[in-house]
């Protein structure tokens, strides 16, 4: 037997100490949490992506009674992005929620289907992106998804 050690980083920051481009994409992403449609949870999860040409796109999750119709403000967002500016790598994601209390305080982590996708999209232009998942107490700063994601299942195994 072989044992497996696993090295994962995030940085724990307060918004004060992001740069002042990365403060205008959690902005971004905690102003489209105000755009989501959420009647049935009443969750609602903002997301916003800078591309290396400059443009920042964002995105919110969209509902449907039939719970898996909807879709993650992540996935919403990167998918849009995509649609927008194809040959633009995406050079952050920062995401933010809310509930009927207001803005969350702790950083909210994405889901697998999500991670999946932040990570084909890190494949397809060949550069890792940043993540800033958005508390209202403090955000974590992860550098590539790799840290999110490890094992990751990609094009390699097919």
């Amino acid at each position: 037997m072989r044992e497996i050690h696993l090295s994962l980083s995030t940085e724990a920051l307060r918004y004060e100490e992001l740069s002042a481009e990365e403060q205008r994409l959690v902005d971004a992403a905690r102003e489209a949490t105000l755009r989501s449609y959420a009647p049935y949870s009443h969750f609602s999860v903002g997301a916003a992506v800078l591309l290396e040409n400059g443009e920042t796109v964002s995105g919110t999750n969209q509902e449907n009674a039939v719970y898996p119709s909807g879709l993650c403000a992540e996935r919403t967002t990167l998918f849009y992005a995509n649609s927008r500016y194809p040959t633009a790598a995406v050079v952050a994601l920062a995401i933010a929620a809310r509930n009927e209390a207001g803005l969350l305080s702790r950083p909210l982590p994405p889901c697998g289907a999500c991670r999946q996708v932040m990570l084909e999209t890190e494949q397809r232009f060949g550069r890792p992106m940043t993540l800033l998942m958005s508390g209202t107490e403090e955000i974590y700063r992860i550098n590539g998804v790799q840290h999110l994601l490890p094992f990751a299942f990609d094009s390699e195994f097919l």
